[in-house]
């Protein structure tokens, strides 16, 4: 990575823009996804909340007791605003179905807006506040992704965990109007922090990641807010995020032109409950079936062609657990080419890695990686007995331009996974988040959001 004295501060440019952005200065298209992206993670969470990884960890950390001032997400509890942004970001990711963007191959809404939402929460913030401080982040997380991209996940960093903690802490520095010099001493606070393995996925550690992110940007903008000291020009100094966490170095793409909604308008929505490097493959497996009507029995050979970035993502050979299923190329892509249901959060159990059905088709697909291929593009063909070949093709990196289509698409996903968490009041909920923002605060949502009460 080479240095470039006559640069500006990328941290400090970072900072500057996104203390910069107003409610009144958004385009309509980034408030639309933005209340989109808002709708979708309470969807993700509110099943998320009771999976096993968010209950050890809410039982650890509400063991030790803490002042109630922020919501838990999909349970009866209140918190700190710090345990709530651990606790909500970890329940969010849990079930892996929440939204991504290709600016840094990982999950910017799970990083970003769990801390936000319990800051706000106590500090009683209106949602327009939150709306542009949601956005700002989301902006500053795919810039500070962009500046390291490609290499930082290709080395094995978890960009959700890594650039999640510099995005989180510029959006509550913003909602905390902290000057840009404080936003850039946030953003050295939250890079220090910022780590996570890739070779966690298929573990409770993953989602982990989305929460120590949230928790991490929410603690560097409180603490920076005290005076805390750091490095203003942590993403790009020597010995810096960059220089320590990747060997690509892009600062003509952190600090480019374009409006702010960029890269939201990019933002990557999940309509199956596994890794989003899967979707490709899955959408193209089902259209091979449904065109064609092939039979599962009279598949003889299944070839998977995806881009190499999959390999130590979701390449999973012989998964054993369900959470292990979510990051199998060959057992998703058999889900697909039987007719599962992909989309369904209870499908993945460790019993469905075990039926013949499935265990039959995933053993006798290939995978081969294509360097051509963008990272969400894939191939599929299969053979059937009487030798026929039959493929399909799927870019699962190109986002919804059809803005209502895709919010009737989350409306029904919200409602599959929410209804059977909090019942009857799922329809009043939608309907809060789907006209997010004004002068109310988040309170009121919040407490719609709560479990234990239907």
């Amino acid at each position: 990575m080479s240095s470039d004295l006559s640069r500006p501060s990328v941290t400090r440019w970072l900072a500057e823009r996104a203390c910069a952005i107003r409610r009144e200065d958004l385009p309509d298209a980034a408030v639309t996804i933005a209340r989109q992206c808002i709708l979708d993670w309470f969807a993700v969470t509110l099943p998320g909340a009771s999976e096993p990884a968010v209950t050890l960890l809410a039982d650890e950390l509400l063991s030790d007791g803490a002042r109630p001032v922020a919501t838990l997400v999909g349970r009866s509890d209140r918190t700190s605003a710090a345990n709530a942004a651990l606790i909500n970001g970890t329940a969010s990711h849990a079930i892996d179905f929440d939204d991504v963007n290709m600016a840094i191959l990982g999950h910017p809404t799970v990083a970003i807006l769990p801390g936000l939402l319990a800051l706000a929460e106590e500090i009683s913030a209106s949602q327009d506040e939150v709306l542009a401080a949601f956005v700002a982040g989301y902006d500053v997380v795919c810039r500070a992704g962009a500046l390291m991209s490609p290499g930082h996940y290709q080395h094995g960093f978890h960009a959700t965990a890594t650039v999640g903690s510099v995005g989180a802490a510029a959006a509550c520095a913003r909602l905390l109007k902290l000057d840009a010099e404080t936003t850039a001493t946030a953003y050295g606070i939250a890079a220090t922090m910022a780590s996570g393995l890739k070779s966690m996925f298929g573990t409770m550690c993953k989602p982990l990641h989305a929460g120590r992110a949230a928790q991490n940007g929410l603690q560097a903008a409180r603490l920076a807010k005290r005076g805390f000291t750091s490095r203003q020009d942590a993403l790009e100094c020597a010995q810096g995020l960059a220089a320590t966490q990747s060997v690509d170095f892009n600062p003509e793409e952190a600090m480019k032109d374009a409006p702010l909604d960029h890269h939201i308008a990019n933002n990557l929505f999940k309509y199956h409950a596994s890794c989003y490097l899967t979707h490709g493959a899955i959408e193209a497996g089902k259209a091979v079936r449904e065109r064609h009507a092939v039979s599962s029995n009279a598949i003889q050979a299944v070839e998977i062609r995806v881009p190499p970035v999959t390999d130590r993502v979701c390449n999973i050979a012989a998964p054993r657990t369900g959470l292990e299923a979510k990051f199998s190329l060959r057992l998703t892509v058999a889900m697909a080419l039987a007719g599962r249901d992909t989309s369904g959060i209870a499908t993945y159990t460790d019993a469905l890695t075990q039926e013949p059905e499935l265990v039959r088709l995933r053993d006798m697909a290939t995978i081969s990686f294509d360097e051509a291929l963008p990272e969400a593009k894939a191939e599929i063909a299969i053979r059937t007995a009487d030798g026929t070949r039959l493929s399909a093709i799927h870019d699962a990196g190109v986002a919804d331009t059809d803005l209502v289509r895709q919010g009737l698409k989350l409306a029904a996903k919200f409602d599959a996974l929410a209804v059977p968490v909090i019942g009857g009041r799922a329809t009043v909920l939608r309907a809060a988040l789907t006209d997010f923002g004004g002068e109310e605060t988040v309170g009121g949502i919040m407490a719609l959001a709560r479990g234990g009460m239907h």
